[in-house]
């Protein structure tokens, strides 16, 4: 799945980034992916991204291995445990899309202190020898708002979609739409379900709240719920909301017919989950030999808007998200245009 978007804002925090040739030969080295969910479209998107990344990666004796470990559940104690295990098998880093920012912390010092390189993504760990890559998730949830007062300048009651619980995603979009909402008094949150970034999660925890709540002029989330909250909101017989999407094909699918229908106006954002990508090349480049990478990456997300979210929705498979996959050179590059 090939987007033709083109990332181009990138921000670091951190210390000098130094990247070019190869330092040193990672062909012999060995990368985990340790994630803990796949249960929706982006998880899944996510993986396929990786999955074609990385097997090129192995092909082209970048790496010896990039072995994938979903767990089973979405509990701390079971990644924690895969951790442990990745450490045992030796493997030279360890990517991660974690369950916790902080609870996976012991494991993840562990793995350092055995010498293995720790990137994480998306669920980002709070482990000061990590590598992160950040997105401004706290940024995106204010955003949603800031979009919804322009939809909605008279305000009204919100309905909240958060994602999965325990995870740093969750909690930093959350806190954005809360100081989104102060910055904005003329909304408020009359009610709050988890969707677990899930349309069909989504849609039944929407379906069973709506009864209870006063009318709705809005739908704040995390992304792959949209579609399923318009079809809770449609089976109720409730007034169609202004929903922010989370840039899913069925959801942008579904904006563009309402659109020609009447004009209908949103707004749409969400991390790209070939995000998972460059957290490998991260990986690989700090066992190149690369000791001036920071821990700390800031990486945008994307963002459709009513102009041009219909040129991209052919590019996105059905039932597919929006995304973007990095080479070797894009991800160095990224990291090499910081310094400007």
């Amino acid at each position: 799945m090939k987007s033709t978007i083109t990332i181009l804002a990138w921000c670091v925090v951190g210390s000098t980034v130094l990247a070019g040739s190869a330092l040193a030969d990672t062909s012999s080295k060995k990368i985990a992916f340790s994630n803990n969910y796949a249960g929706n479209s982006w998880r899944q998107a996510m993986l396929k991204s990786y999955d074609i990344v990385t097997k090129k990666a192995v092909a082209d004796k970048a790496i010896a291995a990039a072995d994938v470990f979903t767990t089973a559940d979405k509990e701390v104690p079971t990644q924690a445990a895969q951790i442990q295990n990745l450490i045992l098998q030796g493997y030279d880093a360890i990517v991660i899309n974690a369950s916790s920012p902080d609870a996976l912390n012991g494991s993840i010092k562990q793995a350092c202190d055995a010498g293995i390189v720790v990137v994480s993504f998306d669920g980002i760990v709070t482990e000061p020898c990590a590598y992160r890559v950040v997105v401004d998730f706290k940024g995106m949830g204010k955003e949603e708002v800031e979009q919804m007062a322009k939809f909605q300048p008279k305000g009204g009651n919100l309905l909240e979609i958060r994602g999965l619980a325990g995870t740093s995603i969750d909690d930093a979009i959350h806190a954005g739409i809360l100081e989104g909402v102060k910055a904005h008094p003329e909304f408020k949150i009359v009610g709050s379900v988890t969707g677990d970034w899930d349309q069909t999660t989504a849609q039944k925890a929407v379906a069973t709240v709506l009864p209870s709540l006063p009318t709705v002029i809005g739908v704040v989330d995390q992304g792959g719920d949209g579609y399923g909250a318009a079809q809770a909101f449609a089976a109720a017989g409730k007034p169609r909301p202004t929903i922010i999407m989370g840039n899913r094909q069925d959801e942008l699918q579904w904006w563009k017919e309402q659109k020609a229908k009447d004009g209908y106006t949103t707004w749409s954002a969400s991390i790209a989950p070939g995000v998972s990508t460059l957290a490998f090349w991260v990986a690989q480049q700090v066992l190149d030999g690369n000791k001036s990478i920071p821990h700390d990456l800031l990486v945008p997300y994307l963002a459709f808007t009513q102009d041009n979210f219909e040129a991209e929705l052919p590019n996105i498979t059905k039932g597919g998200v929006a995304s973007h996959e990095y080479s070797q050179q894009e991800a160095i590059a990224a990291i090499k245009a910081n310094m400007k």
